[in-house]
């Protein structure tokens, strides 16, 4: 179109033949730097999405009051930014073009970094400053595309932002990275946030040191959220196999047990956990060397206090006044044949299956035991604590200070383990 014609229809007081003007891609650049300024925002908005729209144009557009205008700038931006090339011949025209990614990227509204953070966040040819701002932004929408797949973030950006106590959601964007190195792992692990620590384990390129395995599995047996991404976690150390078969429900043991990667060693010991979990069954101890004539007395002593605790506890019931406190009481005093019978009788569960249970220190398999009995997690933890001697590292500890930390159907499941 010839440069008058042009003029004439720019200065046209309809805003529709301004608009069909300004769609137009055979246009003067000053015709169409002109219309950038229009009052008319639907003639300010095809003049930010036009391709032909002169570079200079984009920094007036960038501070346009309406939304929509930059919305479609920063679309239109984001995308050319990336194919300029960075030298002479680029000229001002890719110097304008990052002038306005960087006004866009401060832009009030989330939608318009949004936008701008999608478009950019595999680029390369891209300002690293950009791309750092929009990582650190504090709308997860804007911080997570490149978080998660730009290749200009080094590892120090990402252990700068994982340390600056950045939000779940960006850690598990991070976490979610192909390739992740180690010392971002370790970082993102020294969080203790379950959600990322969760997709760190489930993403499969990440690097993961042994003795950072360690501290995840240290708190893993009540984290039910990362039994299946460890279960299925590649090149897992035997050691860490052994560890993970000692808490994690049957139906990932079972899958534990078929991985053919692991160590013969480990998995032979797993399958073992498995054989004892189907049959309910305890490794066999060593008989204790006794005197000869003492057996029989402490075996009588034994049962002349089971005996007495059966009928403590039988009569606690019948008079409605076995509680959390009672047992709690016994707890306390190492009353273990009093506890003992307490969970039998209460949760109408066989004496021989409440001491194999205790003897595991499967803090898992006691705390469903405890449940079955109707008592509270309070006493599960000071059982698992106090009667049955679970190791820290294997406890399993209430939610919110006292609920139960896992649900109805993983609790029966771990009943269904002592065959109950």
């Amino acid at each position: 179109m010839d440069y008058e014609s042009a003029k004439q229809l720019a200065a046209s007081p309809d805003p529709a033949v301004r608009l069909e003007l300004a769609q137009r891609q055979d246009v003067r650049p000053e015709i169409l730097y002109f219309l950038a300024v229009d009052e008319a925002p639907t003639v300010r908005r095809a003049i930010a999405a036009n391709a032909a729209t002169p570079s200079q144009a984009h920094l007036v557009l960038a501070n346009d009051a309406d939304e929509e205008v930059r919305a479609q700038l920063a679309d239109k931006v984001a995308r050319l930014l990336p194919s300029m090339a960075d030298d002479e011949a680029a000229g001002a025209a890719r110097d304008y073009a990052v002038q306005t990614v960087e006004l866009l990227a401060r832009d009030e509204l989330t939608r318009i970094r949004a936008i701008l953070s999608e478009a950019l966040k595999a680029a390369v040819n891209v300002p690293h400053h950009v791309v750092k701002q929009l990582a650190l932004d504090v709308e997860l929408i804007v911080s997570a595309p490149v978080l998660e797949f730009s290749p200009l973030l080094t590892d120090d950006d990402l252990r700068e932002i994982v340390e600056g106590a950045a939000q779940s959601g960006a850690l598990s964007a991070i976490a979610r990275r192909v390739g992740l190195g180690a010392g971002v792992s370790d970082a993102i692990v020294a969080t203790r946030d379950v959600s990322a620590v969760a997709a760190l384990l489930a993403n499969d390129s990440a690097q993961i040191r042994e003795e950072t395995l360690d501290l995840i599995l240290d708190a893993a047996p009540s984290i039910e959220s990362w039994h299946e991404p460890l279960v299925q976690r590649p090149n897992l150390p035997g050691a860490a196999a052994k560890r993970i078969a000692g808490f994690v429900a049957q139906s990932l043991l079972d899958r534990l047990s078929l991985r053919t990667d692991l160590p013969p060693e480990a998995l032979s010991e797993i399958r073992q956990v498995v054989q004892r979990r189907l049959h309910v069954e305890l490794p066999k101890e060593a008989p204790e060397i006794t005197a000869p004539g003492r057996e029989a007395g402490r075996e009588k002593d034994a049962t002349s206090a089971m005996a007495e605790a059966e009928v403590a506890v039988t009569k606690l019931i019948k008079a409605n006044r076995l509680d959390n406190d009672t047992v709690q009481d016994a707890i306390e005093r190492l009353d273990r044949n009093f506890v003992i019978q307490a969970l039998a009788q209460a949760g109408r569960t066989p004496v021989p299956v409440v001491l194999r249970a205790l003897e595991t220190r499967n803090g898992r398999l006691i705390t469903a035991l405890i449940w079955r009995a109707k008592f509270s997690m309070r006493t599960a933890v000071m059982v698992q604590r106090d009667i049955a001697k679970v190791p820290p590292k294997m406890m399993l500890n209430a939610r919110n200070g006292t609920d139960y930390p896992v649900g109805k159907g993983e609790l029966e499941e771990q009943l269904k383990i002592l065959g109950l």
